[in-house]
């Protein structure tokens, strides 16, 4: 874990280097923050879809009858699960390359 940290700690030294107005600030933290925030979101959906996927199969396992009716809400959930990951992406990329706080 401090190997990870440190390596965030010197990209962010990279990142931050040279010029400091606020431009180029603001720019740099948008940066940091879609790599972040698409990361935590990418996370948080695989272990929701795992979740997912895992009670599916245990419930296709206990009562075989249903498996298409729960294949069925498994892949709406799935669905609505990727969705949120996709909202990340967009407003990752509108911080990069519409960025509302650059004047």
């Amino acid at each position: 874990m401090k190997k990870f940290f440190l390596l965030f700690l010197a990209l962010g030294a990279v990142a931050f280097a040279g010029e400091a107005d606020g431009e180029s600030m603001i720019k740099a933290y948008s940066v940091v923050a879609a790599g972040v925030g698409l990361g935590l979101a990418a996370l948080g959906g695989a272990i929701g879809m795992g979740h997912t996927t895992a009670a599916t199969i245990a419930g296709t396992a206990r009562n075989p009858g249903l498996g298409a009716k729960l294949m069925t809400t498994m892949f709406i959930a799935l669905a609505m699960i990727e969705a949120q990951v996709i909202y990340t992406l967009v407003i990752a990329l509108i911080a990069l390359y519409a960025n509302p706080f650059i004047g």
